[in-house]
């Protein structure tokens, strides 16, 4: 078993430099590889090839060895970046796995007592952390005064001080390696990911959203499954420490979860997908990062075969608050996809911006005919095409 980090690497210039180097190193293979391609009369789509594969693949190692925001930035690439990266970096980042050892309690409590003031007292805080990732990890800890235990998720020390120095340099990676071209289009991508980064580590503003969140899916239900957001506790929430409710619940990748009857599953996976539609339907909210990590599952007794479940919502730092218009556009889109009314599909991606009004013919096809292969679940059997 691997020994817990003792504090983060925080120096920035040997962390720039090494992601600088691998962008340097992939550059130089791509720019080769794609002369190569070009010689022997395979066309000028470097990305395509096994050097591009391989180079993508080893700058993915060296975001893995940083750790911290540099995994996170690799994931979000992983999640957003399918519209300017090149096919096999995206899929390379996909493999990105969030696993980072959590630190040494040593190592944070100095800081989340100076977080906490005069509160801290207040918290018997339970050393091992119970969860840790890029960017947080998260202890349990027992209120004094009334016995009740919440949950803990503390911000990386310094975390601030370093993402935009972090994400520079992966951008610079980035043009390095001619994964990405300069211009307005990728000057526009990565100041909204840059945001979406801040409001990854913005404490107060995800405080906001989990309570905003809880009076949303208070009484709502997707058939016999309600949902929880977990009750904030305000007085030991401050910019870098996030108090909550602890909820005891089965994480998705559960193998009890797989042994439920298929009910009971279908029904589960039909109250997430219908919280997406009550989002943008009638919250105009959206969580732009449902993976399965934030989400818990509250069974109920798990012999039966029907039963009263509860589907718990963690995790509100990449809520994104939607503009009249972007709702618009989206339903727009779902709507026209579910119709299988192309030019109506068409409209709504050019006013959502996937689309350049002077797209070839071809390019609208093509992406109209990817966004209804994305519906095709959504649609009654006998709508859909034949095999």
């Amino acid at each position: 078993m691997s020994k817990k980090p003792r504090s983060f690497k925080r120096k920035a210039i040997p962390r720039t430099l090494s992601v600088s180097l691998a962008g340097i190193r992939a550059g130089g293979a791509l720019a080769v590889d794609s002369a190569m391609q070009k010689v022997m009369g395979r066309g000028d789509r470097a990305d395509d090839s096994e050097f591009a594969r391989r180079e993508a693949r080893r700058f993915v190692r060296e975001l893995g060895k940083l750790k911290g925001t540099y995994i996170k930035i690799g994931q979000m690439l992983a999640l957003f970046g399918e519209q300017l990266l090149p096919s096999v970096l995206v899929e390379a980042l996909r493999d990105l796995a969030d696993q980072t050892e959590p630190l040494h309690w040593d190592a944070l409590e100095s800081f989340v007592r100076d977080s906490l003031g005069e509160r801290f007292n207040e918290l018997e805080i339970d050393p091992e952390a119970i969860a840790a990732a890029s960017l947080a990890q998260v202890h349990l800890a027992k209120i004094r005064a009334t016995g009740e235990w919440i949950c803990l998720k503390v911000q990386y020390p310094g975390l601030a001080q370093v993402i935009d120095s972090d994400f520079d340099a992966v951008v610079r990676m980035l043009l390095l390696a001619r994964w990405v071209k300069s211009g307005r289009e990728l000057d526009s991508w990565l100041e909204s990911m840059r945001t979406h980064l801040h409001h990854e580590i913005d404490y107060r503003r995800e405080a906001a959203f989990t309570s905003q969140m809880a009076e949303l899916v208070q009484g709502v239900q997707a058939g016999d499954i309600s949902y929880h957001v977990p009750d904030l506790h305000p007085l030991y929430c401050t910019d870098t420490v996030l108090a909550m409710e602890y909820i005891d619940g089965y994480s998705v990748a559960d193998p009890d979860v797989a042994h439920l009857s298929l009910e009971r599953r279908n029904a589960l996976a039909s109250a997430m997908l219908e919280l997406f539609f009550y989002e943008l339907y009638d919250w105009g909210v959206l969580q732009t990062d449902p993976n399965f990590g934030n989400y818990l599952l509250c069974l109920d007794d798990r012999r039966k075969k029907t039963a009263r479940d509860e589907l718990a919502l963690l995790d509100f730092g990449s809520v994104l608050d939607c503009s009249e218009d972007f709702l618009f556009h989206l339903r727009h889109i779902i709507d026209a996809g579910q119709q299988q009314d192309v030019p109506r599909l068409v409209n709504g991606l050019i006013g959502l911006g996937c689309l350049q009004e002077d797209a070839s013919e071809e390019g609208r096809q093509m992406f109209a005919d990817f966004c209804q292969q994305l519906l095709e679940p959504l649609r009654p059997p006998e709508q859909l095409p034949a095999e």
